[in-house]
């Protein structure tokens, strides 16, 4: 049975949707040439004990959000069985054209298949009727633009930010080293755990560059993305031109992110199309840390020469090459100062010329992210 048939089950019908075990060109083959995929019963693992298909075992508590341009409803649940609390996002399938259930079902797909402590996890998906039911673990912190609006809405402190980044970026480098662009990095798609686990989402845009067993330099397939997604698009893909765009293009996303995280703004937000890729092709020295890419509003960041951060209220640990956010409390800066390390990252991410941006593995090596942590007590 293919996905877009348990797609159409029957409103009393619940289903497991859990793809066979494919090989790694099978994955580039199905994220390029999209064939039916099978799905079968889940195998047994630990996590199924907590993650079941039964409906009736989770106790939905709270809205907590939404997603998938508003399609999605995101809830806080328990597993009443066990207590376990887990994030449920559910779904209206009728809703949904048939683009967006092919973007469904990539997602799940390839978060099965991805294993990496820096992206995102589903424990299990299966439909009740027409809705889509998702379960993946709780993120405490919930995503970093949650982080921005609840706690930070001026924008983080540089220790936050280098921490939050470096999960983020970790997970990006390991869908990079796989072929496959993510298209979609931004805040929101940053989640953390409540442990401080910061792990990469929205796989629904992904792209790969694989196909026949080929890598191919750049891809041309240009979705039609909405304007609420535009602000971190890069100017190749803004552009849709013949020479197409790559993994760096996600690179330019990540500049626009550590502007988002480091302002608590998004830049080039309510801006028009037009004027947002004539404001990106003048690269640099161009920045969006200008205050002009920010309306109605006005910019406090600093550079600092000292390199040191003034936030206080967040701790940060280093163990086993990912890193944790641990607070006791959080809250916003009064006031914030940036090293010229941060500012070299934004700029290199930034450059109009995708081979002028550094690679995500390169990124992880730059001297923001060699920094030393500082804990705020």
């Amino acid at each position: 049975m293919s996905l877009l048939d348990c797609f159409c089950t029957s409103r009393t019908q619940v289903e497991s949707l859990r793809p066979e075990k494919q090989s790694e060109t099978s994955i580039h083959q199905y994220l390029v040439d999209e064939p039916t995929i099978s799905w079968s019963p889940p195998s047994t693992r630990a996590s199924e004990v907590i993650c079941s298909t039964n409906v009736s075992q989770y106790e939905l508590q709270v809205e907590i959000g939404r997603g998938f341009d508003n399609l999605t409803s995101v809830h806080l649940a328990r597993h009443t069985p066990t207590g376990t609390l887990v994030t449920i996002k559910i779904t209206n399938l009728e809703n949904c054209n048939e683009e967006r259930l092919k973007a469904l079902q990539k997602a799940v797909i390839l978060s099965h298949f991805f294993q990496h402590p820096n992206i995102t996890t589903y424990w299990t998906v299966f439909t009740v009727g027409s809705w889509l039911w998702v379960i993946s673990p709780f993120m405490a912190y919930g995503s970093a633009s949650q982080l921005l609006r609840t706690y930070f809405p001026e924008g983080m402190s540089e220790t936050l930010i280098r921490n939050i980044l470096f999960g983020a970026v970790r997970g990006l480098n390991y869908l990079h080293q796989n072929g496959c662009i993510h298209r979609n990095f931004k805040a929101s798609h940053i989640l953390i755990s409540g442990d401080g686990l910061v792990t990469l989402s929205g796989l629904s845009h992904l792209h790969s560059l694989i196909k026949h067993g080929q890598r191919h330099r750049a891809v041309y397939d240009f979705p039609q993305f909405s304007t609420s997604v535009q602000p971190w698009l890069s100017p190749e893909l803004l552009r849709q031109d013949l020479h197409g765009y790559n993994v760096k293009s996600d690179i330019y996303s990540v500049g626009i992110t550590a502007c988002e995280l480091a302002s608590g703004k998004v830049p080039f937000q309510n801006m028009h199309s037009t004027q947002m890729l004539l404001q990106k092709l003048k690269g640099p020295p161009y920045s969006p840390l200008d205050i002009s890419m920010f309306p109605q509003s006005e910019s406090r960041m600093k550079s600092s020469q000292s390199g040191v951060d003034s936030g206080i209220g967040e701790s940060v640990l280093v163990s086993s090459g990912t890193h944790t956010v641990n607070s006791d409390r959080l809250h916003t800066p009064s006031s914030k100062t940036f090293s010229p390390a941060f500012f070299s990252l934004v700029q290199l991410c930034l450059q109009q010329d995708p081979e002028k941006r550094p690679s995500a593995s390169s990124l992880l090596s730059h001297v923001f992210f060699k920094q030393p942590y500082f804990e705020f007590l």
